[in-house]
């Protein structure tokens, strides 16, 4: 099984040990992980700012990158949203083109999610010993429908206790340029998500997307809150967490 390995941009940048956890754990389910070198944005940004035309550049960039994978895996529910939900709007009219990408994202996996539906490893070959809490980003959960597979994975870890916060599926305050539109705004929901947090008496907060795990940390740390580890799914499941 070839799978390619779309990084995402954000992990590339900021945070690649989780892009290295996610070749980890699929390389332990057994699949050829393929990583195209050149491959850069999903188009996110410019789709949300109305830049439809760059967007569909990416878009035809990753279609050229990825399409020959049987799969492809990517450990952002944002990222995967994009290609899985938004990716046919831009192509709208042109039959061959839509058919193509229609087909590419039909086989577009958020990483947990392809863990624990497609891939399913007997083994999970992170340790983990102590308590963590579980926030469920807004695209990975609303687009994609990502909930019960992070905590299915997270189960497999013997040493580890799952703690739910209150309004686990309340939104951040990232939202991409969201934060930076409407900082206030952004800063008083995460406030209140961070107030979840450290209700729970959890010793980490887990997640899967890298904008939302940068948001928390950030806010947390301005907060004087320097216990709470922010880590990656990715990251807690391969046993790679910093």
């Amino acid at each position: 099984m070839r799978v390619g390995l779309f990084v995402t941009c954000l992990v590339d940048l900021m945070r690649p040990s989780i892009g290295f956890a996610a070749v980890k754990l699929l390389e332990a389910a057994g699949c050829e992980v393929f990583v195209p070198p050149a491959q850069t944005c999903c188009g996110q940004p410019g789709y949300n700012s109305g830049d439809r035309k760059s967007a569909r550049a990416l878009a035809e960039k990753v279609l050229a990158e990825f399409e020959g994978c049987d799969y492809v895996v990517v450990p952002s529910g944002s990222c995967a949203g994009m290609i899985c939900t938004h990716y046919p709007e831009l192509f709208v009219g042109e039959a061959v083109l839509l058919e193509r990408i229609r087909r590419l994202a039909e086989r577009v996996y958020e990483l947990t999610d392809f863990l624990a539906s497609v891939a399913r490893p007997h083994r999970i070959p992170g340790a983990f010993a102590g308590t963590i809490t579980y926030h469920d980003s807004c695209s990975g959960l609303r687009e994609l429908g990502v909930k019960r597979q992070p905590r299915e994975l997270l189960a497999k870890i013997p040493a580890l206790e799952l703690v739910e916060m209150s309004e686990c599926e309340q939104c951040c305050g990232f939202g991409g340029t969201f934060a930076v539109k409407f900082g206030e705004i952004s800063a008083a929901i995460a406030d209140r998500k961070c107030q979840a947090i450290e209700a729970s008496g959890a010793e980490a907060v887990v997640l899967g997307d890298l904008g939302c795990m940068l948001n928390i940390e950030g806010r947390l740390r301005r907060r004087g809150n320097e216990k709470i580890k922010v880590l990656h799914v990715a990251e807690v499941l391969a046993g790679e967490a910093p």
